[in-house]
């Protein structure tokens, strides 16, 4: 018996459990207030789950606006100087405090929630702003309602102006359908290029024709950043306050102005000092007219001195030499070194050696010419 009930409740378990996980999955992502009403100065304190994990969201109090029909005005529309951010954690939940300000526009308001970076998600919760004028919503122009039947996609390529610091653009293109009752004419849609995690500007792109009830329609929208752009971009299309589409858009750094700023940075001072050397060339004096130019100093040349020959001795009189020993060897006879015996200028016939002193005090010492030249 026991066997028998076992199963049957773990099958009446599974089939209740099973219709609420997939509600939960279903679901979206969902805001919710600690209070429905609240003063100009006033705070509430705002709750969402569903969420992307790790995902930036900005909180803003807006006016004319129904979580059935969203902002209509869009960020317009909205207390932006007092939104807060706030980021979810790994579950998709958040918890932030949000301070109560009057939109610039009428209630009906709300508390507007949207995803800041990566892919478009937003949800509203009412809020009634207390002593803030209230008034009718516009109505609408068209029962028609646009949706995206394809994935939006980016098309072009950049040029070569791009390269230089040209503002680049691309085609947004997609394909949208008319799922309403009365046929959409010539809508106008916004546009949006945000640089990182900075709020994207907004431009609206006509687009020119009629889509009927049930009928579908390819749209080209041009996009274009602003001159030297480049980063990680994010382009938005909105349409009727809904985000139609999100499409990434990476743009690669001019590095021709780069390279031009280099250039620059070379040629400029070369150009200056060549204008400065033509100045200095104009104002020199000129020059006379035998003058020469300067030139390099040329190398002296070298000197070979003569070789050293040995000094004559001086003919002044000195001390008296000494007398040989008798019997000794007679002493030589200086003699000047650039005269030979036979060559001594003004010299008397038959002498052979240069003049010398014949003293009384030696008459037995011969005198012996030398023949040897100078060494």
């Amino acid at each position: 018996m026991r066997r028998g009930v076992l199963p049957l409740l773990l099958a009446l378990l599974l089939a209740l459990a099973g219709p609420a996980g997939a509600g939960r999955a279903a679901e979206g992502p969902g805001v919710r207030l600690s209070a429905g009403q609240a003063g100009a100065g006033g705070s509430v304190t705002v709750s969402g789950t569903g969420w992307r994990p790790r995902t930036l969201l900005m909180l803003l109090v807006c006016g004319r606006a129904t979580p059935a029909r969203g902002v209509v005005g869009g960020t317009n529309s909205c207390a932006n100087g007092d939104g807060r951010a706030v980021t979810t954690d790994a579950d998709g939940a958040f918890r932030r405090k949000l301070p109560v300000a009057e939109p610039p526009v009428p209630c009906p308001c709300v508390v507007h929630v949207a995803t800041v970076t990566g892919a478009g998600a937003e949800a509203d919760a009412v809020l009634e702003v207390a002593g803030h004028p209230v008034a009718p919503l516009p109505a609408e122009r068209s029962a028609g309602r646009l949706a995206v039947l394809s994935d939006a996609r980016l098309t072009g390529s950049s040029g070569l102006l791009t390269w230089f610091g040209a503002p680049p653009s691309r085609t947004l293109v997609l394909t949208v359908g008319n799922t309403g009752t009365s046929p959409i004419e010539n809508p106008v849609f916004r546009v949006g290029t945000a640089h990182g995690v900075l709020a994207p500007e907004w431009d609206e792109r006509q687009w020119r024709g009629t889509l009927a009830p049930g009928k579908k329609a390819r749209i080209k929208l041009p996009v274009e950043l602003s001159a030297g752009a480049h980063g990680d971009y994010t382009v938005t299309l909105r349409y009727g306050g809904r985000v139609l589409a999100e499409q990434p858009w990476g743009v690669d750094r001019p590095w021709g102005v780069t390279l031009f700023w280099i250039l620059l940075c070379l040629v400029v001072p070369a150009a200056l000092f060549r204008a400065g050397m033509a100045v200095v060339d104009r104002v020199r004096p000129p020059r006379p007219p035998g003058a020469r130019h300067r030139s390099a100093p040329r190398p002296r040349p070298r000197v070979r001195l003569p070789l050293r020959l040995p000094l004559p001795r001086s003919r002044t009189p000195g001390p008296p030499a000494a007398a040989p020993a008798p019997g000794g060897p007679a002493a030589p006879t200086p003699t000047l070194p650039w005269f030979t015996p036979d060559s001594a200028p003004g010299g008397p016939a038959g002498r052979s050696s240069a003049p010398h002193d014949d003293s009384p005090a030696s008459p037995a010492t011969p005198t012996t010419p030398t023949t040897k030249g100078p060494t």
